[in-house]
């Protein structure tokens, strides 16, 4: 399961984010460094479909995809050379594959922290520049050594794309905003920074400035270009409508026009982030979303449900979700010919429903 670490200054409001994603109860403290340790806890992905395909199928059990939330430690300016929680900060973000950077734009005399969004983004893009800046000048000159002891061109090509990204971060210009070229941001992999992390914005607004949602996430999107997603989102009301019960949530959620909620918008934003895509399966027993990188084969989407069906892929029987739902079910959709008989070539695409065929 991908990683997803949420990062924010003192009293951003991430952990409260965290429980409203989750259900969890990470501690919630106005003051800094209410959350000392890392909580970890996974997100599910509402899904429409899997509602509309257990129906169809009479389903026992309904299984959503989720990503793995990690509410790191807070930041503070100076977090690059230990300040506060620093080391910790870091440590932790350096463990996870996507961030979701939380930004808060509520006012509270009672509760301490920046309250301008855009300050907030620029001390932490200028924290994590600083932390990569310092790794990348200690393994350059490391990789330009390699390079010349053992002759190896590889690692010499190595060295120049730190160079080059050494030069962005000099910049200062995180390396997710940056243009660098898909081959360079390949070599520097290896190399563990933070800023080459994708990043999505979450805004936390006050329940008095939902209104002005769009004027207050705006200088943050202007600021992120097309490098990250920006949500604007009343995060202590998500929080309190996460501990109710589905109905009595949906109601409240609905009675203060907030639609579905957070937990569907940054869950699949998240998504998107990471290339993640879901594909289904259906039956009597269960009716489950399973998680694929955009573009993977049947074969490797079989063996996400278990080894067994990669090694032995025959044939995959696809249909795309809404089809068999409008046509009623399995032996419907084969009746009109509907379902296809796909190969170990086919690219399985977000929404499709699988059969898999397999012989061990």
């Amino acid at each position: 399961m991908q990683r997803l670490g949420l990062v924010g200054l003192a009293n951003s409001g991430k952990s409260s984010l965290f429980n409203a994603l989750t259900g969890g109860h990470a501690v919630v403290a106005p003051h800094p460094f209410s959350t000392v340790e890392t909580s970890v806890g996974v997100a599910p992905l509402p899904d429409a479909r899997l509602d509309a395909l257990a129906r169809l199928s009479r389903s026992a059990k309904v299984v959503p995809a989720g990503v793995e939330l990690v509410d790191i430690a807070g930041l503070v300016a100076g977090s690059a050379s230990g300040e506060g929680m620093g080391n910790r900060f870091l440590a932790g973000i350096r463990e996870v594959d996507a961030l979701v950077v939380v930004l808060r734009a509520f006012r509270d005399d009672a509760v301490p922290g920046v309250d301008d969004p855009l300050a907030a983004l620029e001390t932490l893009e200028l924290e994590l520049i600083l932390a990569d800046a310092a790794s990348l000048e200690a393994q350059a000159d490391r990789r330009r050594k390699q390079a010349r002891l053992r002759k190896d061109p590889a690692l010499g090509r190595e060295a120049e794309a730190m160079d080059e990204a050494m030069a962005v971060l000099d910049h200062g210009v995180p390396l997710f905003r940056a243009q660098l070229d898909p081959e360079v941001r390949s070599r520097l992999r290896n190399s563990f920074l933070l800023t080459d992390k994708p990043v999505l914005a979450v805004v936390n607004l006050g329940e008095d400035q939902l209104d002005a949602a769009a004027q207050l996430t705006e200088p943050v999107a202007a600021h992120l270009g097309s490098a990250a997603e920006v949500l604007g989102v009343c995060v202590q009301l998500e929080a309190e409508a996460a501990q109710l019960a589905p109905a009595e949530r949906a109601e409240l959620l609905a009675g203060l026009g907030l639609g579905e909620g957070v937990v569907p918008r940054v869950a699949e934003g998240a998504f998107r982030l990471l290339g993640l895509r879901t594909f289904l399966t259906t039956g009597e027993k269960e009716t489950r979303a399973w998680i694929f990188r955009a573009g993977a084969l049947a074969p490797e989407c079989a063996g996400v449900i278990h080894s067994d069906l990669q090694r032995g892929f025959i044939r995959a029987e696809v249909i795309h979700w809404d089809e068999l739902v409008e046509l009623g079910g399995w032996q419907q959709a084969k009746a009109a010919g509907r379902v296809r008989v796909e190969g170990k070539d086919y690219a399985v695409r977000d929404g499709d429903v699988l059969e898999i065929r397999f012989n061990v």
